[in-house]
This record gives C-alpha cells, sequence and structure tokens, in this order.
C-alpha cells in the first residue's frame, strides 16, 4: 500500500495537474461579491456583468478604448522637481515615486495622448489612480498645461478624465499652486474657441474637484462614481446631519445638477464623439431669423418681430360672433 500511495498516486497526480496556475483568474465585484472570470471583465471594461458596477480602468486601457482602432501618440510632458520639500512621513516621498513608476510604467499620475476619436483630432489627459492615488502634483498641473496647449496648437477638443484622491500632500503649497494653474490652463482652451469636456471617474475629489474638474463645458459622469471635495464622513461629523441617500455619487450629482450626464463605460466614447462634434461644427446662422428694426423685412414689409407680435395679438384677440 505504500508502494502505491508514495509513488504511484504523485506519478499520477503530476500528469493530470498543473502547479503553475495563476491565482488571480476570477475577480470579485465589490458591489454585488460575484466572481467573475478575468477574460470576462477584461472583455467588459471592468464592468461587472452581473450588477453593471463599474471598476476602476487603468489609464492606458481607457485611452486604447476611446481612440480610432487604439492607436495614439502619448506627448511628453515637462520635467519637474522630484521632492522639492524633501517630504518624509512613514516612508521618503522619492521612495514613494519610484515605487509607483517600478509599478505603472509611467512617470507621474497624468497620461496625455493625441489621437483621432471619431476621424477628428482630439487631446485626452487621463489619471492614473494607481499612482500615488492620482494625486495632482507640479507634475500634473504642468501636464494639463501641456494638453491645453497641445489641444490650442492643434485645434482639437481637449477631454479630461481625473481619477484622484485631490492634491499631492506630499508636495504641500506646490501641489495646491496646481489647483489655479490648472484653471489657467482651461482658460487658454476656451480662449481659442474650442471645447474642454470632463468625463468624471471614481473617484474625483479633493483639489481636483475644486479647480478643473468641475470647469467643464460639459461634464460627464460614470454611474456610481464618487465625486466631491471633503469625504461623507467629514462633512457628516461636521454638519451633525444625516447626508442623502447616495450623497457624491454621479447620479446624486447629475439630479443636482453639477453633472450634466451619467453615461455607461461602453457608451461614453460615442458620446463623445457627438459632442466634438457639435461643438466644433457649430451651425449658426443657417435658420435664423433675424430680429429687430436692423433685421431684413418680410413679403409684409414689417420686421420678423412687429409681424411676430401682431399674430400674438390676433390669436389672443376674441373671435367675432
Amino acid at each position: 500500500m505504500s508502494w502505491l500511495t508514495n509513488y504511484v498516486r504523485p506519478k499520477i497526480r503530476a500528469l493530470v495537474q498543473r502547479d503553475d496556475v495563476p491565482d488571480n483568474l476570477w475577480q470579485q465585484c465589490p458591489a454585488c461579491e460575484q466572481m467573475i472570470f478575468h477574460r470576462e471583465l477584461e472583455a467588459a471594461l471592468n464592468v461587472c456583468t452581473h450588477c453593471g458596477h463599474h471598476m476602476r480602468l487603468p489609464a492606458l486601457k481607457r485611452l486604447e478604448v476611446l481612440f480610432d482602432d487604439g492607436n495614439y501618440d502619448r506627448i511628453e510632458l515637462p520635467k519637474v522637481t522630484a521632492d522639492p520639500l524633501r517630504f518624509r512621513d512613514r516612508k521618503r516621498y522619492g521612495d514613494r515615486l519610484k515605487e509607483s513608476r517600478a509599478a505603472t510604467g509611467n512617470d507621474d499620475a497624468l497620461i496625455v495622448a493625441f489621437g483621432k476619436m471619431g476621424g477628428r483630432g482630439t487631446v485626452v489627459a487621463a489619471f492614473d489612480f494607481r499612482f500615488m492615488g492620482g494625486s495632482m502634483g507640479m507634475a500634473v498641473g504642468r501636464g494639463l498645461i501641456a494638453a491645453a496647449r497641445h489641444a490650442v496648437l492643434k485645434n482639437a477638443p481637449l477631454i479630461a478624465i481625473p481619477a484622484s484622491g485631490g492634491a499631492r500632500m506630499q508636495e504641500g503649497i506646490l501641489s495646491l499652486m496646481q489647483m489655479p494653474r490648472t484653471v489657467l490652463a482651461v482658460d487658454e482652451v476656451r480662449e481659442a474657441g474650442l471645447p474642454f469636456i470632463v468625463v468624471l471617474t471614481d473617484p474625483t475629489t479633493g483639489g481636483v474637484t475644486a479647480s478643473f474638474a468641475m470647469l467643464g463645458d460639459i461634464a460627464l459622469a460614470e454611474p456610481g462614481a464618487v465625486i466631491g471635495f471633503a469625504g461623507a464622513r467629514v462633512i457628516q461629523e461636521t454638519i451633525r446631519e444625516k447626508l442623502p441617500q447616495g450623497f457624491q455619487r454621479a447620479e446624486y450629482l447629475r439630479d443636482h445638477g453639477m453633472v450634466d450626464r451619467v453615461v455607461h463605460r461602453h457608451q461614453i466614447r460615442d458620446e463623445l464623439i457627438r459632442l466634438n462634434d457639435l461643438l466644433m461644427n457649430p451651425r449658426a446662422g443657417k435658420n435664423v431669423v433675424p430680429l429687430g428694426e436692423s433685421g431684413k423685412r418680410r413679403k409684409s414689409g414689417k420686421p420678423a418681430v412687429a409681424e411676430a407680435d401682431e399674430q400674438d395679438r390676433n390669436e389672443e384677440r376674441p373671435a367675432a360672433e
């Protein structure tokens, strides 16, 4: 019996079993707690196939989905001082930067790309939440300015996709200075008459929300995304009142006028293409009726406004018996 147990059985197991099976083939949805096969989840763009919960999507994957055929060129961003304040908490800030760069392959939390979207050249500035929570430091501020100027240079719309915990505390006041700088970047795009669209993803909080993220000509959001400045717990403890259900979620902000539309991740590309076409191709003057005394006179010899007023008076006058 020992011969069968010690020799034959291990040989059979070695033939039919694999020891190199990875342990990340399945992922659990944080909302409904269902297990999803990794290939199925990747095909669904990290959207739960059971409940529709939108999980976080890596920035590079998002860019691949948005641009035509997944083709785009990354824009080189300005270099900044790595650790201007020599900051240290539990770790040195310089060490945290090295770890994030090794884990993500990016220099910082912002990726700026240019490519065709629906056949139209478009600049996209996307945040990578894996890089220190997508926090905004000097590199992100200068990166957004570079994105705005590239959009002006290419006469292209600018789309920002924030996913951030706010300003980067390791850079102190220097990170807070990026808030007005990003506002100036948005102003450069607007002065050139170009669209600035924001796609709010989970999470968009802190100084990012308090600056460029809420300045879009049109603000879209993914379903269920957390959007706000301070955390819900901090607000509740400050005002000493129970917050409404769904507070700081995308749907709540839409219902209260801070977000224009909540769009499913699978439909965002088509929505952005449609919005770019509407904003870049205004049809001003096509079917406009001239108003005022300076306008052209109709066959009646009266200005359009006067003719319309007379028509309204006739409609309000009671019919003759």
